[in-house]
């Protein structure tokens, strides 16, 4: 069985800080990161979506955390086709025109900023997360194979939230196409039954990593705030049911991250600690 690393996907989160998670005198910046790297061993980046990472941070959170620790980075939503508003680019670029040459300069960017991670092995993934409005195509496909030609080199995994991508009838050339491109999928938990719900499956698509991430299961997910969509706490046995996918799919992978998105208080941490101790407990199965 592969590596299996559970975590949250910020551990900068406003609402995290507020919760009392993090223990007085480890509320800076560097005493939050090096108490969530002495709880769990991985972290989603999720910032990079927001604006583009610094190599600087990148270097400091090398020194913040023990060598086995992973980051998960996220790519600036520009590269995924989603709304940028022109004040999250950096203000060298904001008069540009929005075209290939720009996407080439953010990505150089974004790229420049984690390669200490890359360098020092400790970048586990590099995720795009592609909107709803990207079903499968024939243009979705050449997008893709063109991340894949800018990740060479890099650990690729993707994301979809159009739920055409994982149809029964379109899951097997999905995860076909992923393969050849080397790229991890990105199986989701998230609200069932929804017109943009997807199923909560775990394809492994590249050997040496399988990613899942639990976005929560809030009725609003689709609309309404940020906090609204992400407001939702995992009980015990909607974890638990997870378990046996999970361990279906360390079974075929070299590492498993397990990433929780419910980032709304201390939600995530929380169901990330207890998510490790459900997998950490004796597989009956086997």
């Amino acid at each position: 069985m592969g590596e299996v690393r559970v975590g949250a996907c910020s551990w900068t989160d406003r609402q995290l800080v507020a919760s009392g998670w993090y223990p007085r005198g480890r509320r800076d910046a560097e005493g939050r990161l090096r108490h969530y790297a002495s709880r769990l061993p991985v972290v989603e980046v999720d910032a990079g979506y927001y604006a583009l990472p610094s190599r600087r941070n990148s270097e400091l959170w090398l020194e913040r955390t023990p060598e086995n620790f992973r980051f998960d980075v996220k790519v600036f939503s520009l590269l995924t086709g989603h709304p940028t508003r022109t004040g999250a680019l950096p203000a060298d670029l904001r008069g540009a025109e929005r075209g290939p040459a720009l996407l080439d300069e953010v990505w150089r960017r974004f790229a420049y900023a984690v390669e200490p991670l890359r360098e020092a092995g400790r970048l586990g993934a590099v995720l795009f997360q592609f909107p709803p409005w990207f079903p499968p195509s024939t243009g979705a496909e050449e997008t893709l194979e063109a991340c894949a030609r800018r990740t060479a080199g890099w650990p690729l995994a993707v994301e979809f939230r159009h739920p055409g991508w994982w149809a029964a009838d379109r899951a097997d050339a999905t995860a076909a196409l992923l393969a050849g491109l080397g790229a991890s999928a990105v199986g989701v938990d998230m609200a069932p039954g929804l017109p943009g719900s997807l199923p909560p499956v775990v394809p492994v698509t590249h050997r040496p990593l399988a990613v899942v991430r639990f976005h929560g299961r809030s009725p609003a997910w689709g609309r309404g705030s940020k906090e609204d969509r992400f407001r939702y706490g995992y009980d015990v046995a909607e974890l638990a049911a997870w378990v046996p996918r999970l361990r279906r799919a360390a079974r075929h992978a070299d590492e498993l991250h397990v990433l929780f998105n419910n980032c709304c208080g201390d939600a995530a941490v929380r169901a990330a600690e207890t998510m490790r101790g459900l997998l950490s407990a004796p597989d009956r199965c086997r």
